[in-house]
């Protein structure tokens, strides 16, 4: 400031004007300067010229009414301060506007420092009090010392609020992230999770990736780093090791974060170090386009403290599904001991029974029904549809040709048993679980659409729709497995069968979702 900033802005009237500010690559405050006054903005902006704080310059813009003022407001929703005239259009033109700020646009972070050339009208007193302004100025008493001194003192409590609401606002993404994050059952759809809430919480583009170490990444291993969930350029690279397909230059920035156990922030991109309870590592490179802030580093180390707990559960989650799958594959296998060549535990009727649920989920169907319980549990259940052949002669469930009446009889009554068997052990749990889909799938996968099934002949949608989707999965994994009567049948030659048995032996619906899928369990 020079000499004159004590001298009086407003005293005189004059048509003194301004050139704006070089460009300059430093993000800018931006001031709204609204006065009905030409001369008022050109003053100001002459004043304020060469105005810095913390090296960031301001960006002026001008409305000369109220009316302009609401129109720049709806466009710009980061202005720091607003320099207000109150009588413009009106004698509360100004006073109107401040409500509309506060009241109507929600926006209690911008500055409003209010200057009048006609204290009498707006009396300081009543205005302080009556309207949310933060400085009051009459212009004839201000100088451009004050006017610096006021406007530093403005920014200083704008970014103060600004940090605080950026840090609430990062912490109720945190919260909403750790809660939606954590009903995940699936470790590749809480990876991806992690990445997408990461890049909304900083605000930052897409390119990310995260890593886990399966084995010792240093000690060369035949397990080595993995890549586990990826967007941006990165999301081709799933499940892939990453030695082999990741950059030198982004490898290079995993690998360092691994070996040093910590994070690291760089211009351009930050590593985050993630250690679960269970000492399992992972490592997530994160592309930013700025450097990351304090506030944004906290929130970042908040976060990976909160999902570290998160990987260990997941993991814990999907050992004991794998475990609850070998063990049911096993009984179901010793159930069928009459077929000696079934040796190994088959989990083919799981897969075929939850993708055909899921489709009919994505389809829109039975809405009520297919919740992500169902969804995740149905398969499970289906592998126990035959448990009741455990009390079937084992002469019957081997014999190679055709079978008697009474043998017959015998083979029906494996879903009675099978749905008694499975009955007694719901109890043990306290909410519906894949035992509850089993107890159904055992008794009546059997039965027929048109009514003419077994054991008690139901018909159409009476008969439980895990039973039905588990007839379809049922049917295709026995007419796609080799017998002693008969050999394995092709993919294609199952798929017409079930095709044709469509509004006969099977609900049409749940056909149709199995022939969207059919070219999926081919693979299986």
């Amino acid at each position: 400031m020079t000499s004159a900033d004590d001298d009086l802005l407003f005293f005189d009237e004059q048509d003194t004007k301004s050139e704006p500010p070089s460009p300059t690559s430093s993000p800018r405050w931006k001031m709204l300067i609204v006065d009905d006054e030409p001369e008022v903005h050109s003053i100001t902006k002459l004043v304020l010229a060469d105005f810095s704080y913390k090296s960031r310059p301001a960006q002026f813009l001008s409305a000369y009414s109220a009316a302009e003022a609401r129109e720049v407001l709806a466009r710009e929703d980061d202005i720091a301060i607003i320099l207000l005239d109150v009588v413009m259009e009106t004698d509360d033109a100004g006073l109107k506007l401040v409500h509309h700020i506060r009241e109507e646009l929600k926006n209690r972070h911008v500055r409003i420092i209010l200057r009048t050339g006609q204290p009498g009208q707006a009396p300081e007193r009543a205005v302080i009090l009556d309207y949310d302004i933060n400085d009051y100025k009459a212009k004839t008493q201000l100088t451009a010392q004050q006017l610096f001194t006021t406007t530093v003192a403005a920014l200083r409590s704008y970014e103060d609020i600004m940090a605080i609401e950026t840090n609430r606002r990062g912490l109720v993404k945190i919260i909403e992230a750790s809660s939606s994050l954590f009903k995940a059952r699936s470790m590749k759809l809480f990876a991806a999770g992690v990445l997408t809430q990461l890049s909304a919480i900083l605000g930052v583009g897409p390119d990310a990736i995260l890593c886990v170490q399966r084995g010792r990444v240093f000690g060369r291993t035949e397990d080595g780093l993995y890549v586990l969930a990826g967007s941006g350029r990165f999301e081709s690279l799933i499940n892939e090791p990453a030695t082999e397909h990741i950059d030198p230059g982004v490898l290079a920035s995993v690998l360092a974060c691994l070996e040093k156990r910590r994070h690291s922030y760089e211009p351009d991109h930050c590593t985050l170090y993630i250690r679960t309870p269970n000492d399992r590592e992972n490592v997530v490179y994160l592309r930013s386009d700025r450097p990351l802030s304090e506030l944004d580093r906290d929130l970042i180390e908040l976060f990976c403290g909160k999902i570290s707990v998160g990987f260990d559960n997941l993991f814990l989650y999907e050992q004991l599904r794998r475990a609850q799958e070998g063990t049911l594959a096993l009984l179901a296998n010793l159930a069928e001991r009459g077929h000696g060549e079934r040796v190994e535990p088959t989990l083919r009727i799981a897969v075929v029974a939850e993708r055909v649920a899921r489709r009919l989920h994505a389809d829109g169907h039975h809405r009520a029904l297919l919740d992500e319980s169902f969804l995740e549990t149905v398969g499970l259940a289906c592998v126990m549809h035959d448990v009741g052949n455990a009390t079937v002669d084992p002469e019957i469930l081997g014999k190679p040709g055709p079978l008697e009446p009474h043998e017959h009889e015998a083979m029906r009554a494996h879903t009675l048993a099978g749905g008694k068997l499975l009955e007694r052990a719901t109890p043990v749990a306290e909410s519906r679980t894949y035992l509850h889909l089993g107890m159904e799938i055992a008794r009546y996968h059997h039965e027929n659409w048109d009514g003419t099934g077994y054991p008690d002949r139901l018909k159409g949608d009476a008969i439980p729709l895990a039973a039905r989707i588990a007839a379809v999965a049922d049917a295709y994994d026995a007419m796609t497995s080799p017998r002693p009567h008969r050999p394995a049948l092709s993919h294609a030659a199952a798929v017409a069968e079930i095709r044709q048995g469509s509004g006969l032996r099977f609900d049409p619906t749940v056909v149709d979702a199995f022939l969207a899928v059919a070219d999926e369990v081919a693979r299986v």
